[in-house]
């Protein structure tokens, strides 16, 4: 099965829904139940020592997780998240971030996915984080 959506219909959409044509995010790839995103990150995003900040791999989690849901509901704009836990494994120290989602599960109501978030280049998680959101009724 393929994505109900591709990356370049995910980024516009992302772009158009949240007036966002200086954001530095970006769905890199959107596959069945599998997204990726890549935020290259600026001064905003880090913390003292250029650590990527723990807000800011919320956010991405977040949004990697309603980019795989999308690749199979296609784009449902009101799904929206429920619940979000995240374990900080390691510092996350580089100029951009990459954010790994896989749908774990995909019902009528709620859809969980896992996500794995590492510094662009290396292969060490440094955040792991379930996020879950509810999907609104047809």
């Amino acid at each position: 099965m393929t994505s109900k959506v591709t990356a370049e219909e995910a980024n516009a959409f992302l772009t158009k829904a949240f007036n966002s044509s200086q954001n530095r995010s970006e769905v890199i790839l959107m596959e069945d139940g599998h997204a990726i995103m890549r935020l290259k990150a600026g001064p905003e995003h880090l913390r003292p020592g250029g650590y990527i900040s723990g807000p800011t791999q919320m956010t991405l989690a977040d949004s990697v997780t309603y980019m795989a849901i999308f690749t199979r509901l296609g784009i449902t704009p009101m799904t929206v998240t429920s619940n979000l836990n995240i374990n900080f494994l390691r510092p996350c120290i580089g100029e951009a971030v990459i954010a790994e989602a896989k749908l774990m599960k995909l019902g009528k109501t709620l859809a969980v996915a896992e996500v794995e978030i590492r510094a662009e280049g290396s292969d060490k998680v440094a955040s792991h984080v379930i996020v879950t959101y509810s999907i609104p009724a047809s």
